[in-house]
């Protein structure tokens, strides 16, 4: 992995067990020549194995003799460019303890915000084209002065080959505006934060990937004035604590938290919620985004603030990408923040904050960007030239190169037009960073997705042959790739939306299925979707679709407390679109039944943000049972005798008693259905993938219940359950399919 430190931590490996040589940086990887005793060059192995750079990656050490006149000393050679491999790019990586002494101590870089040596700071962001030396990436425009240069030169600095390196003297800086004009002492920018921020304004400030907005995480009123100029009425905000020890007094964490917390990659961890912050921060619900600072800038605006805890959040309007343009900037977060901090060197690739959460001890992405990306996947099949275009929400995509799938950054809702174009042109960048070309697509089933008729425009324009794979199928061989299965397996694909072969929307799915074909085995009971999308934002659509399903017109609507604020006029219009069969698709997406649920028991009846009923529902559960609801398991999962005992349970049981049923309720019929799947079929394996698989109750009960059956289980950690997987899946896919063609 390129941006690391590997040349000169196998530079100083070299001089210490005596060997000669040389090491360099092609595109395709790091390449060494090494001489000396068989014993030495033994230990010199073990130590590059055993003692990397903690942000490296060695997928593989390839050894063979070559002649050489000899060698006087180690030395790393210029960098090579050969041929269209690439080796692997590093993430941007959060500042470490050294640079941050060096803050204190170092004269030439007392309070510099852009510190960094070869253990930290930007990669992916900066970077414009391999080989990774300075002059690809967005600090060629920095000059170095002679300390610097001294620095970078000299094998045995920290900073030796560090691309990003620069101090005080000449690297970038920070500028502070607000209405009154404008500053760049670095001093005086974080002193006017302070005054800002303490005193409950909202500030913007550029990050590595993107800007952020910036309160006070305990002022009501500040958190209230940002969702309100932000458009976000509802949806958590994430948490930036002071430090670890801070962080556990509000949220309770356990060791795998803390070590993901204060890792390289800082994303942000859900967490359950120990003492609350501003109620607005999370509006109700019990966990809590969190993370750690990871810039050398935030670090400083601790040391002042006194606030220990900040709402953290991309600075975009709703639904629109993270703004990176300094000019976009300036004209449109006026009218968000009270002041902005930016800086003069350009963000070449857009990064959002990563998402993460524990689920059954094991790390599970949600959001997969800064940190992550451009890791790579690898997999068992050749997928140079395969460009997959994933799914329409929670967008991502992905391209092949030789064995491994590297997927994009999260990209969002192409449905809006700015993140469409953040799609466009990230492929456009993807392909000259890695110097690919495609020569074979996938896309979606689903046409109307615009990821797909991107696709179609590709196919159409370069003449090269297109794959539309089922997008549930393409959930399932995403888990299957990062898994490394390649057989036939019980593929569980729970979520709220995707095309099925049958013309009808899916989303509650058994399926028996390998990397190309699949069977649809069994699936969620399907109802009447009252308005097609908007079912998704009023959730008390799905309700009153089971509600009338199973029980028709004997059924007093207004009975349930949650529907007392929905008009006579709007009961009255469903029932003549169900009736009539108007704008009324049939879905058997899990999503609209938990979407159901969350409605029936008053916790959400419309949503504000993309799952809100689904989150409050796993949210509320605080009382904890082996108690479940009835339901009949079969080619249909019918949930006639669920619901009837719901509503019995709604006025004399607690919504989190209730809630806690019906996520057993969906775990035992999990079990049931894969129980019958493997007396079939005598498979054994199980995927459990989609959106709704993001639920931690729900993955850890399922998990819990099927490994007690001795079902080989699996699910996503490192790739998205969500939407933002799925160009994982079509990749393989198309792969497989292209191999066995061939």
């Amino acid at each position: 992995m390129q941006g690391v430190g590997f040349r000169p931590f196998i530079y100083r490996m070299a001089v210490k067990h005596g060997l000669s040589g040389e090491v360099d940086n092609r595109n395709d990887g790091v390449y060494l020549i090494v001489q000396g005793d068989s014993s030495a060059i033994d230990r010199f192995t073990n130590d590059v194995l055993h003692n990397a750079p903690p942000a490296s990656r060695i997928k593989s050490i390839e050894m063979s003799p070559v002649r050489t006149a000899g060698y006087e000393g180690f030395s790393i050679a210029e960098s090579k460019d050969f041929n269209r491999n690439v080796t692997e790019i590093s993430p941007d990586i959060a500042v470490c303890r050294e640079c941050l002494d060096d803050m204190e101590t170092d004269p030439a870089r007392i309070a510099y915000p852009f510190v960094n040596c070869t253990h930290c700071g930007p990669r992916f962001t900066i970077i414009e084209e391999l080989p990774y030396d300075r002059q690809n990436t967005t600090m060629r425009s920095f000059e170095m002065c002679s300390k610097c240069k001294s620095e970078y030169s000299n094998i045995y600095d920290r900073r030796f080959h560090a691309q990003p390196i620069a101090c005080n003297s000449c690297g970038p800086v920070y500028k502070y505006e607000d209405y009154s004009g404008f500053c760049t002492d670095i001093h005086d920018i974080v002193e006017r934060i302070t005054l800002q921020i303490d005193s409950g304004k909202i500030v913007a400030i550029k990050g590595f990937g993107g800007y952020h907005l910036l309160c006070d995480a305990f002022n009501n009123n500040a958190v209230l004035t940002l969702r309100k100029r932000k458009q976000r009425d509802s949806k958590p905000f994430a948490v930036m604590f002071r430090d670890i020890e801070t962080a556990s007094e509000y949220c309770f964490i356990d060791e795998e938290d803390k070590n993901e917390l204060l890792s390289w990659r800082r994303p942000v961890v859900i967490l359950r919620q120990k003492n609350e912050l501003a109620p607005a921060v999370n509006n109700g619900l019990s966990t809590t985004g969190a993370l750690m600072p990871y810039m050398p800038f935030h670090y400083l605006l601790f040391k002042k603030l006194n606030t220990r805890a900040i709402v953290f959040t991309s600075a975009n309007m709703s639904d629109e990408p993270v703004i990176i343009d300094d000019v976009i900037a300036c004209n449109e977060l006026t009218r968000v923040a009270d002041s902005m901090v930016s800086y003069n060197r350009e963000i070449l690739n857009r990064a959002d904050d990563s998402v993460v959460r524990f689920i059954n001890n094991r790390l599970t992405v949600i959001r997969r960007s800064r940190g992550f990306v451009p890791g790579p996947v690898d997999i068992r099949f050749e997928a140079e030239g395969i460009l997959a275009l994933g799914a329409e929400q929670k967008n991502s995509f992905c391209i092949g190169k030789g064995k491994q799938a590297i997927l994009s950054q999260y990209i969002g809702d192409l449905r809006n037009k700015a993140t469409l174009e953040f799609f466009t042109g990230s492929i456009e960048r993807f392909g000259k960073l890695f110097r690919f070309k495609p020569s074979y697509l996938a896309c979606d089933f689903h046409p109307d997705y615009l990821s797909s008729q991107y696709a179609e425009n590709l196919e159409a324009r370069l003449g090269i042959p297109l794959l539309k794979v089922q997008h549930h199928h393409a959930h399932i061989a995403s888990c299957m790739a990062e898994n490394c299965i390649d057989e036939e397996v019980i593929g569980v694909c729970f979520d709220g939306t995707g095309l099925g072969t049958d013309g009808t929307i899916w989303g509650g799915e058994f399926m028996i299925t390998d990397l190309c074909e699949f069977r649809r085995y069994s699936h969620f009971d399907e109802i009447q979707l009252p308005g097609g999308d908007i079912a998704a934002n009023e959730p008390w659509r799905s309700a009153f679709s089971y509600l009338w399903k199973y029980f028709g017109d004997d059924f007093d609507y207004y009975s349930i407390p949650a529907f007392s604020t929905i008009s006579q006029e709007k009961f009255l219009a469903l029932r003549e679109m169900l009736n009539k069969k108007i704008n009324t698709p049939l879905s058997s997406g899990a999503g609209r039944l938990f979407d159901a649920v969350s409605a029936m028991t008053g916790l959400c009846t419309f949503s504000s943000f993309d799952s809100e009923a689904p989150i409050r529902l796993e949210s509320a559960i605080c009382d904890f049972t082996d108690d479940f609801y009835p339901f009949q398991a079969g080619k249909t999962v019918m949930f006639r005798d669920t619901l009837k005992e719901i509503l019995k349970d709604i006025p004399e049981r607690s919504v989190s008693l209730i809630s806690a049923k019906f996520h057993n309720t969906i775990a035992r019929l999990i079990l049931d259905v894969a129980v019958q799947i493997r007396s079939e079929t005598s498979v054994n394996k199980i995927v459990l993938t989609g959106g709704v698989f993001q639920n931690k109750y729900l993955v850890e009960k399922s998990l819990y219940l099927l490994r007690k059956c001795e079902f080989e289980t699996f699910t996503n950690h490192y790739v998205p359950p969500n939407d933002g997987g799925i160009s994982l899946g079509q990749l393989v896919i198309a792969s497989k399919k292209r191999e066995i063609c061939a």
